[in-house]
């Protein structure tokens, strides 16, 4: 059996695609039961999945990265891991081997004038140093191994390619209460009002469809001010949990993503996965994702957005067909799948 410790600390990340990540890969290693998983570092106030052991305390400066750098080898070595994996972009620079590095994306390497507040150059060099250190790199598409190698100087060959997965709680069927004020026909946006993320040509697209647009992750002062400048039909809910997500994702005409950059994009897995139909840009790693499953188009392309919205609202047998297409891609991501392709990267390592 494979005994294999992560950055338990992890597990405390702000809500979203990474803490999503590190729950559902962790707890389906540990639910195979060939694999002994162990958290690490985990705050003692933290549910662990179910499956995953506690691991021994270790001390080490108080800041994040002193924990990595220091105190997570020391955890490592204490709990006799055959295998060290952090999660989250930043890893030990020396310590037990052999290390597995997640990076789920390098837009803020590759497009840093949208994070001045990433520029901070010991922050990069971290990143690009922990990239350079690792054994093996985890990523979540083709395109994102391929800007890594790009932005990090390191051999594709050494990334592998792991796609992510919705949670079991999404799935289809009959959709529960939404929240106040929200009524069909909506389309639904999940993730945070970033430059990336091209909220404003969603907004005038569906204004245009005649539909009011939920953005679920989105913060209201945000919302207000895309509402004002455009005169649109704008409901946030900035912290939605599981059970509304399903809710608005079962009940949206459609899942609109116009990003401009991703290194997966889960929420489009989440919402083929709940039947509803998806209309994306055709950028980043999203043409991986959604496949033939729906419209892929220029993310400046508003007038495209707009048909492909209003198609949706209006025909019937076009939402139905779409919502076929998105179940049947869906299919292709599982946790369990997930949990078995980093596990090759793992006996690839020990072998």
């Amino acid at each position: 059996m494979i005994r294999v410790g992560f950055d338990g600390r992890a597990l405390s990340s702000p809500a979203g695609g990474v803490r999503r990540y590190v729950r559902e890969l962790f707890g389906a290693l540990a639910a195979r039961g060939d694999v002994e998983v162990i958290a690490l570092g985990a705050h003692a106030d933290v549910v662990l999945p179910s499956g995953v052991r506690r691991g021994p305390a270790a001390h080490s400066l108080p800041t994040n990265a002193g924990w990595i750098l220091t105190g997570l080898p020391r955890a490592a070595r204490k709990a006799r891991v055959d295998l060290l994996h952090a999660p989250a972009y930043t890893a030990p620079l020396a310590g037990p081997r052999p290390l597995v590095v997640t990076i789920h994306d390098v837009s803020y390497e590759r497009r840093p004038e949208w994070y001045p507040y990433r520029r901070d150059p010991l922050r990069r060099a971290f990143y690009s140093a922990s990239a350079r250190a690792a054994d093996r790199i985890i990523t979540d598409s083709a395109f994102s191994r391929n800007e890594i190698a790009a932005g990090y100087g390191v051999d594709p060959a050494s990334i592998a390619v792991v796609p992510l997965a919705p949670a079991a709680c999404f799935t289809p069927g009959v959709a529960g209460a939404l929240p106040d004020g929200i009524e069909a026909p909506f389309v639904l946006h999940v993730g945070d009002v970033h430059p990336r993320r091209n909220i404003p040509t969603l907004v005038r697209a569906a204004r245009r469809a005649g539909a009011a647009v939920v953005l679920a992750g989105a913060d209201r002062d945000s919302a207000r001010a895309l509402a004002s400048e455009r005169d649109a039909r704008i409901h946030a809910i900035p912290a939605a949990d599981d059970t509304q997500l399903v809710a608005l994702y079962r009940s949206a005409s459609a899942f609109v993503y116009p990003s401009r950059y991703e290194g997966f994009g889960l929420p489009l897995v989440e919402a083929m996965a709940c039947g509803t139909p998806v209309v994306a840009a055709r950028a980043g790693s999203i043409p991986e994702v959604v496949g033939d499953a729906g419209p892929l188009l220029d993310p400046d392309d508003e007038e495209g957005f707009a048909t492909a919205i209003a198609r949706l609202i209006r025909e019937p047998a076009a939402a139905a067909a779409a919502r076929g297409a998105s179940l049947a891609r869906a299919a292709a991501f599982s946790w369990p799948r997930t949990a078995a392709l980093t596990l090759d990267v793992y006996r690839g390592l020990l072998s």
